[in-house]
């Protein structure tokens, strides 16, 4: 019985082609969608979750209170060593010291090779490998990193650096100035995790890095690249440790207007809280999610309302099978196995699909995922229980139909309109997938224009033809020797030494004082270090007073317009003359005051900025560059740089690059929500076409009668437009309030933003109008041209 009705349904699919490649076709994009959802979702979920106890795991992150509130991953460098002396909380207490884009050397066989590493290196007390599971495949886990000047390293830097040389008791260096001798080999690091260092070298040798991270009396101040980590007892809750935590605040910090708050951020937190820099929101996740499911629901109705439009061609199959004695049950389960061909031909070419889409996505998004059925239980089980719940919503609804039909009038073929199913059903199906399709052409519209509004939009100060490069390591005289050679080639217009460019999420944060005021200011500064060309290069304006003059250290300062505000003075000109102190330094004169800039990206408002001169801060050369010979300028800025650091790796970066990846995670989210529309939209014509299709099965004689009666073909067409206009405009109705509400929520995100106008919702309902009435088209010009006799006898 089986092998006959699989024969059977083969042979139905095969005879009626069109039927079965448009199920397929959409039930397959689903299915791809669905899987490459998953194994993204799986991949984010599993962050860290190899290491043992990791429900015990904490990061101490810092809450500062100052005339708002931010949020740092870190905490100051001292609290890991009080914390642990004070309190017996935890079982295993360790500092981190995590610092991205550094310079390592190595020297092999008398050959001096460089590198920059973007993950870094972290300086790590020996606990960090007692708290997380990151195993040694050489080596001795006692005394782990316990000496100064010792380092581990991964599998996969070991062979990157010494090939297959044993690589125990080589030396590397980091920075120029940190000499670590090789003392284990990790395994290599999984892709799922957020602490990324593959070079760890021992706490006791930041010193040598820098005095004052390493110092244990640095309450002052915060690094951003101090982490610490905490393994809680069995019996110890996270509220009772953020209880006594106060009491630091109280001790080391009392009167700094800068609040410190500690909390624990636990480490199944720590990928998905964009607070402390999480790389993506779980509700993101949840989006993904329920997007995905969406798309195979609407490939289900698709293939429910193919089914049923289909149905009247089988009537007679059914009629004939049931004469010879077939009962509705057989005839279910063979419309069933149906069904489950079809999704197995579409999970395999879903499967496909994702194999071949997943590489690029990888590179894409710098993830590490794979479709291996056999390496994953997970997928292999969420494959066959979508496999099942697809044949079972796509296929029951019509099997039910069909196999319902009454013998003889099904071999007459007069099946009545209420056996071919209810239309209001089809019609809300609909309605829901093209409600669905204007909510995403609206996100990706408004996404769009954000972004361009973004990266096009004045930040009040020059971004375009300016490359910032890195400072080399080296006494600050040799730094001035290279920016005069810099200064003098050709296509070189001007040159800035800085700490960073105008705009940046990198900040230097610090407590001011204004005049005598005996307290400080309820708001930090944003210290821009730069020397006397960072105005003309950067084309920042003065609202008052002069530009700095040169200097090697901070000697008067210039302000922005927004500390003017705060300070409560009533103009800039004010300002001039004043006293201003910043991280408790010496008062230092204002000789100018800036035009405001949007100091960080749009996302945030603009800080209150202060600008000095300070050489042992210039980390930066920013130069404007002609853009007539941009490669041979280029090429000459590397030579010189390389020519003057020998022994350190050169790189460079367009600045409106950098403003760029302000709004990377807004540029995935465009691709992702473009790609997602259209399969949407794809898969809502695919549910269009089968109830137009349904709607001429059941107007074929009312045609033929408007046609006698001396209906036009633009009549006829209007009558099934008609039909499918009065749904776009349901779902349009219903989705615009969803789609404002959604996406204002998002913009809410942005200080600087565009307006929500009419417009978008007009482009969204015309967009997908076009794409409607072309999907109908065919149909129902087909239907109206067609012969009104033929019509007539059509029951």
């Amino acid at each position: 019985m089986f092998r006959t009705n699989f024969r059977v349904a083969w042979r139905n699919l095969v005879k009626h082609r069109n039927y079965t490649l448009i199920n397929t076709l959409g039930l397959a994009l689903s299915i791809s969608c669905g899987i490459v959802i998953f194994v993204l979702v799986r991949f984010h979920l599993s962050f860290d979750d190899f290491h043992a106890d990791a429900n015990r795991v904490y990061r101490v992150v810092t809450e500062q209170h100052r005339d708002n509130i931010s949020y740092s991953s870190s905490v100051p460098s001292p609290f890991g060593k009080a914390f642990r002396n004070d309190y017996s909380f935890a079982e295993k207490t360790a500092r981190v010291a995590q610092l991205s884009n550094e310079l390592v050397n190595i020297s092999i066989d008398g050959e001096n090779r460089k590198f920059k590493e973007p993950a870094g290196i972290a300086f790590a007390e020996p606990e960090y490998f007692d708290i997380f599971n990151f195993p040694l495949v050489k080596g001795s886990k006692s005394n782990l990193l316990s000496s100064p000047h010792e380092a581990i390293i991964s599998e996969r830097m070991a062979r990157k650096y010494f090939g297959e040389k044993d690589p125990i008791n080589q030396t590397i260096t980091v920075a120029n100035r940190v000499e670590a001798k090789v003392t284990g080999v990790l395994k290599d690091l999984p892709a799922n995790t957020d602490l990324p260092a593959e070079i760890i070298i021992s706490y006791a040798s930041l010193k040598d890095y820098n005095a004052w991270m390493a110092s244990d009396d640095a309450w002052g101040g915060m690094t951003s690249a101090m982490r610490c980590y905490i393994k809680l007892k069995e019996d110890i809750t996270p509220e009772q440790v953020e209880a006594v935590l106060p009491a630091y605040v109280t001790k080391f910090r009392a009167g700094n207007k800068n609040i410190h708050h500690y909390k624990l951020q636990p480490l199944s937190a720590l990928h998905f809280d964009g607070r402390y820099g999480g790389i993506i929101e779980k509700r993101n996740l949840w989006i993904l999610s329920f997007i995905g499911l969406f798309l195979v629901i609407t490939a289900c109705v698709n293939f429910v309302n193919l089914a049923t439009a289909q149905a009247v061609n089988r009537s007679k199959e059914v009629g004939i099978r049931k004469v010879i004695g077939g009962s509705r049950t057989q005839l279910f389960w063979q419309f069933i196995g149906e069904t489950a061909i079809i999704t197995i031909l579409a999970t395999l070419t879903g499967l496909l699909l994702a194999n071949i889409t997943l590489p690029y996505l990888n590179r894409w998004l710098g993830t590490d995922v794979s479709v291996n059925l056999f390496r994953s239980w997970q997928l292999s089980a969420f494959l066959i229980a979508q496999i099942v719940v697809v044949t079972f919503l796509a296929g029951a609804y019509p099997g039910l139909i069909l196999s319902g039909f009454k013998p003889i009038a099904a071999i007459k073929g007069r099946i009545s309109r209420h056996q071919l199913g209810g239309l209001n059903t089809r019609r809300t199906l609909i309605v829901g997938q093209f409600a669905i399709s204007f909510i995403l052409i609206i996100g990706m519209i408004v996404i769009a224009k954000q972004v361009q509004f973004a990266k096009q939009s004045s930040m009040g100060f020059d971004k375009d033809a300016i490359v910032v490069v890195p400072a080399g390591e080296g006494p600050t005289s040799t730094a001035q020797t290279l920016k005069t050679k810099l200064s003098q080639l050709p296509g070189v217009e001007k040159i800035s030494q800085c700490y960073e460019p105008p705009s940046s999420d990198a900040a230097w944060n610090a407590p001011v004082r204004f005049g005598s005021r005996a307290e400080d200011e309820p708001f930090a500064a944003n210290i821009k270090s730069a020397d006397n060309q960072y105005l003309s290069t950067f084309s920042l304006q003065l609202v008052a007073g002069r530009n700095i003059f040169p200097s090697d250290t901070a000697r008067e300062l210039l302000i922005n317009e927004t500390m003017v505000k705060k300070l409560g003075l009533k103009s800039p000109e004010e300002a001039i003359g004043k006293n201003i102190s910043i991280s408790l330094r010496t008062p230092l004169p204002v000789v100018g005051v800036m035009k405001d800039f949007n100091d960080h990206s749009f996302h945030e408002d603009i800080s209150a900025v202060a600008l000095w001169t300070d050489t042992g801060f210039y980390v930066n050369y920013a130069l404007k560059i002609n853009k007539a010979n941009v490669a041979q300028t280029l090429s000459a800025i590397e030579k010189t740089w390389s020519e003057t650091y020998p022994d350190q790796v050169y790189e460079y970066k367009f600045l409106d690059d950098k403003i760029a990846g302000f709004y990377r995670n807004e540029a995935f989210m465009l691709q992702g929500i473009s790609i997602f529309c259209l399969i949407a939209i794809f898969i809502g014509c695919l549910g269009l076409y089968g109830l137009v299709s349904f709607m001429v099965l059941r107007k074929t004689r009312e045609i033929g009668i408007r046609k006698v009666l001396g209906s036009s073909p633009v009549q006829l067409v209007w009558l099934f437009g008609r039909e499918f206009s009065r749904l776009i405009l349901l779902a349009f109705i219903v989705s615009a309030p969803v789609a404002w509400w959604m996406m204002n929520s998002w913009l809410k995100d942005f200080e600087y933003r565009i307006n929500f106008s009419a417009w978008i919702f007009l482009l969204a309902l015309g967009s997908l109008a076009i794409i409607a009435s072309i999907t109908v088209g065919y149909r129902t010009v087909r239907a109206a041209l067609s012969s009104p006799v033929k019509n007539l006898r059509a029951d």
